[in-house]
């Protein structure tokens, strides 16, 4: 799992790289949690995340937003780190350019900047979307959603509230060509920290279901 720094919006990025075994792997891109709550690329769920897809046999890149760790810049609300997103997404490409598909994942503020990486990326497969902050962030860019995906939350999420998440939900469902899963992990709240079993459980089961 190298170290990897790369071209970012505002400076160097920093991350790590597991490159696929073969010229056509899949690649995937991993996204943290809230810089200014202590989100980095370290985050328990964002290895879970990486080592899931790694497995799997994708080209993984999980990195640090702008002005986390050794990445550059300081933060900008989301709107620079959407843009350092799709550089992340730009440098797997540029080592993987034959890619038979793409995945976006993220966890909270990740999950956010994910999503709304999809509606710039046409190319994405799929995403997984982790505690999606939609009781505190607008989601309305997903209009409509392009890819199909899962999202999963904690019935007891005190920071993305059940019900907003319920909400985008439903609103992604009523998309044609897509499929929206949704998994309720009971018990949990926005950290997982008691319930990680279950959580990648949920990530593995989908991803079973999708690459098969």
């Amino acid at each position: 799992m190298p170290e990897v720094i790369f071209p970012g919006p505002e400076g160097r990025l920093e991350g790590r790289f597991t490159p696929g075994p073969r010229p056509r792997a899949p690649v995937a891109l991993i996204l943290h949690p809230h810089p200014q709550a202590g989100g980095t690329m370290n985050n328990a769920i964002v290895q879970a995340l990486f080592k899931t897809f790694v497995r799997r046999g994708f080209a993984t890149l999980r990195f640090n937003f702008r002005g986390v760790g050794k990445s550059q810049g300081v933060f900008d609300n989301g709107i620079g780190e959407l843009s350092d997103a799709a550089s992340a997404l730009d440098w797997v490409q540029s080592i993987h350019p034959e890619a038979s598909q793409t995945w976006i994942a993220g966890y909270s503020f990740g999950a956010w900047i994910g999503m709304q990486l999809l509606m710039r990326r046409p190319e994405a497969r799929g995403f997984i979307s982790i505690a999606p902050p939609a009781s505190m962030y607008d989601f309305s860019f997903l209009a409509p959603c392009p890819s199909s995906g899962i999202l999963i939350q904690g019935d007891a999420d005190e920071v993305a509230t059940p019900a907003a998440t319920q909400k985008l939900v439903d609103k992604l469902r009523t998309q044609r060509h897509i499929t929206i899963h949704h998994d309720i992990i009971p018990n949990a709240n926005h950290f997982f920290a008691a319930e990680m079993t279950e959580l990648m459980r949920s990530v593995d089961d989908y991803l079973d279901m999708r690459l098969k």
